[in-house]
């Protein structure tokens, strides 16, 4: 009888499931739930008061639909049994974060608190935190606390603790109620095995903790806020599970939800980037694989454990046991493009897409692709969302520079592109001026399938060779391989990620490589860039800031 593991990725517009084959790693199957509810960044459902600006929320019932829906789906759509499913992994988005009663329900399930935006999830885009974030890191500088030099030196308003800290400003009766304030993932584990077990990976990266050293001081959240010196104990978990760790198994709830078996292994759960490294063949040092979509996540690991300036986060075990693992990544890839497309775009270019029966990407990249670096005289910033790396500020903004009545959509496409591209120069050349050499560059995710413009832009920019995953749905790919290490090879599985890796991941023949003449052209591009890049990033001109500032007293007004 032939084994499955099932890899459930849970990412930022919707929720997938993938069969994977545990001999071959072949993906048998997938099936893919949009959120019902979305992102709400304006309005919670029904309501009429507009949401303060740079929320992003999100209703758990949306994670569970995914479970009930997809799985049962991907059973019927691969003729599986569901005998064969080994074992269960879990990737989020994050850091997406939650606040749960005693029982674990989410706060915005009670009818008292659907209405207030506080009891809902804080999804990873959620960037209303910034002066909790502000807060975090100057009580941090003043009492020099050196956990900071794990994080680039700066909190980001995206991770847990500022998350929190806004709850408590701005709604302290939930902030009392929350019995514990809970990754997503680690959350949709708990509903499947019915007891909390905390991901290392999410607690490390996201929540401040270390495998040395812990959480901060009981002192350091107390100076953030009086009411917070208990925060650890009494919103949090001091017991941290390894991605390697089996959480548990399939409740007899869980298992008429799924309809799986019950007591099934699942693995814990992991971040959509991080685990997608073993997915692509990458267990050991040297290599750095982005994770692009909406956003992008840039991942490697090595030896050593290494402080680098503006990167954001570098746990030890965080990825493969023995290994230090570090993350940077840009808030505005995917996004960043969609936005152009949605609100940029004349009519025109939809109708001819249309028409030729392809889709309006396709199409600017088929007008753009043979432009030389340079030859439309523009130049972006990628901050449409902020910055995650290396300045960590979510309130900077977007630049588009040299602009002219010749100008046309499709330049300002591909100068959106490039954009990214220098943005994840920027943060490669940290990684190797912080003593953490980059041999190699990979890339998963949908962009990197069907972008082959992008890819070559980047390896020009870049000036390095980048493979390309062969999983059209490489996080989930990567949350079966864990998967099947939670079964185990008693149960069917493998007995380490190494192994589970050599057996189940692969790459395409694809490998992009740099075009000598346009990385001498990107090169002098690049220059340009920086100057832009330090002169609004680092505080010389924070106009972006100031007419944030404008806009939020306004909307506050209405």
């Amino acid at each position: 009888m032939k084994k499955y593991t099932l890899g459930i990725d849970y990412g930022t517009l919707s929720g997938r499931t993938v069969l994977v084959d545990v001999e071959n790693g072949e993906e048998v199957c997938f099936s893919v739930l949009e959120y019902p509810h979305g992102i709400m960044d304006e309005y919670l459902p029904g309501s009429t008061k507009r949401l303060a600006p740079e929320t992003a929320l999100q209703q758990p019932q949306d994670y569970l639909d995914v479970l009930q829906k997809t799985i049962p789906e991907v059973l019927e759509m691969g003729k599986v049994s569901k005998e064969q499913i080994i074992g269960i992994g879990v990737d989020f988005t994050s850091c997406t974060v939650l606040p749960v009663d005693a029982d674990g329900q989410p706060l915005c399930f009670h009818e008292q608190y659907k209405d207030r935006p506080h009891a809902y999830v804080k999804l990873w885009k959620h960037h209303a935190a910034q002066y909790e974030a502000d807060r975090f890191n100057e009580v941090a500088y003043k009492r020099n606390e050196k956990f900071m030099d794990r994080y680039g030196g700066r909190m980001s308003s995206e991770w847990v603790v500022p998350k929190a800290m806004q709850i408590l400003d701005e709604d302290e009766a939930i902030y009392q109620a929350m019995d514990r304030f809970i990754e997503a993932g680690d959350w949709v584990v708990q509903m499947l095995v019915g007891q909390e077990k905390r991901s290392l990976c999410q607690a490390g990266y996201k929540a401040v903790w270390s495998k040395k050293d812990g959480y901060p001081s009981k002192d350091f959240f107390e100076d953030l806020n009086p009411k917070m010196r208990e925060f650890v104990d009494e919103k949090l978990s001091r017991d941290i599970y390894a991605t390697t760790d089996c959480a548990g198994n399939l409740t007899k709830e869980a298992a008429k939800l799924t309809g799986l078996l019950e007591g099934t292994p699942v693995a814990i759960a992991n971040i959509d980037a991080h685990v997608a490294l073993p997915a692509v063949r990458i267990t050991g040092p040297g290599k750095m694989l982005m994770i692009m979509g909406t956003s992008t996540c840039h991942i490697m690991m090595s030896e050593e454990e290494r402080f680098i300036p503006g990167v954001g986060g570098v746990v030890e075990d965080g990825v493969v046991p023995g290994y230090y693992a570090y993350e940077a990544g840009q808030a505005c890839v995917g996004d960043h493009f969609d936005w152009f497309v949605k609100n940029c775009l004349p009519k025109a270019y939809h109708d001819e897409a249309n028409e030729r029966n392809m889709d309006v990407h396709q199409l600017l990249v088929e007008r753009v692709k043979d432009q030389e670096p340079g030859e439309s005289g523009l130049l972006a910033l990628d901050w449409w969302n902020g910055n995650r790396s290396i300045l960590t500020d979510a309130e900077l903004s977007g630049l588009l520079i040299g602009a002219t009545l010749q100008t046309k959509p499709e330049e300002i496409y591909r100068a959106l592109i490039e954009a990214t591209a220098f943005g994840t120069r920027v943060i490669t050349e940290a990684f190797e001026d912080g003593g953490v050499p980059i041999e190699e560059l990979y890339a998963a995710g949908g962009i990197a399938q069907k972008n082959a413009m992008m890819m070559q832009i980047y390896a020009d920019v870049t000036n390095k060779e980048i493979r390309i995953s062969s999983s059209k749905q490489a996080p989930a790919l990567g949350a079966a391989l864990f998967a099947s290490v939670a079964a185990g090879k008693e149960g069917g599985g493998y007995d380490s990620l190494e192994e589970a890796a050599e057996q189940m991941a692969r790459l395409q023949d694809k490998v992009y490589i740099p075009n000598p003449k346009h990385v001498e052209a990107y090169n002098q591009l690049y220059k340009e860039y920086k100057i832009l890049h330090d002169y609004f990033g680092q505080g010389e001109n924070d106009v972006m800031k100031r007419l944030k500032a404008i806009k939020s007293a306004i909307i506050d007004k209405k």
